[in-house]
């Protein structure tokens, strides 16, 4: 579809989304997605999206795809200049398809090596856990982690908190208690981090890195990736087979 340049998505931002792997032709964890854009949809004053419509241009869109990425964009259509909300706003919805990133499936084997992003979130209570279309942020992340070794990079906030990953959720385990870090003040909510809270006691609070370091074991994990060990943040190193075996037992119970 083309896209106006009168668009309130290009011009400010107004709208958000959601990644969905496509397995078999299906829409994996289309219930959470839902979810998650419903929670956008309240928070920025949308207009009640249209689920039913929304749930058949997506499984249209995944026809014949046996492993693969939908995205799904949705803006508040088209406005006049300036911010001022339009009267009566006509949401652009936008599903694109993308190849599945194989690498996820040699992490989940193998790991991951993170380091620490120099790029770190700023403080936004009204955003925190959205999905917004407002990705400023991680666009620095990324470029940040190109230059950097390791697989991926932690985000921490101004408070020198960790936050999550570059595009996912961050997990510890300690002393076999699940933690994942607080997200009420910036980051996004996962996808993935909800369908495990709601088979497991996951305890969310403030984390510094130094915490993370002392885990027994931390994840990274998205909707598209699963459930990742992290072998290495930096210079400190994690057992990778006691990671993989706390994975086993926790995709078992979902």
């Amino acid at each position: 579809m083309e896209i106006s340049h009168r668009d309130r998505g290009l011009n400010y931002g107004d709208g958000f989304f959601t990644t969905i792997q496509v397995k078999h032709a299906q829409l994996q964890l289309w219930q959470y997605h839902l979810e998650r854009l419903r929670q956008c949809q309240q928070a920025l004053r949308f207009p009640p999206l249209e689920e039913a419509g929304l749930f058949d241009a997506c499984q249209k869109a995944a026809q014949g795809c046996q492993l693969g990425v939908l995205k799904l964009v949705i803006t508040r259509g088209e406005g006049g200049r300036g911010y001022g909300l339009p009267d009566q706003p006509e949401p652009s919805i936008i599903i694109t398809m993308s190849e599945f990133p194989l690498h996820y499936q040699h992490w989940q084997s193998q790991g991951v090596s993170l380091s620490v992003s120099g790029v770190k979130l700023g403080h936004q209570p009204l955003f925190a856990g959205l999905k917004t279309l407002n990705r400023l942020e991680q666009v620095l992340i990324k470029e940040d982690a190109s230059r950097r070794s390791g697989d991926d990079v932690l985000v921490l906030d101004l408070n020198d908190n960790v936050i999550e990953c570059s595009a996912s959720n961050i997990i510890a385990v300690k002393d076999q208690q699940l933690v994942t870090p607080s997200l009420v003040l910036c980051g996004v909510k996962g996808v993935y981090l909800s369908l495990l809270s709601d088979h497991h006691n996951i305890k969310e609070q403030v984390l510094s890195l130094a915490d993370l370091q002392d885990a027994d074991a931390v994840f990274m994990c998205n909707s598209l990736m699963g459930l990742v060990p992290v072998k290495s943040i930096d210079k400190k190193t994690f057992n990778l087979q006691t990671a993989l075996e706390l994975k086993a037992r926790i995709e078992n119970s979902l």
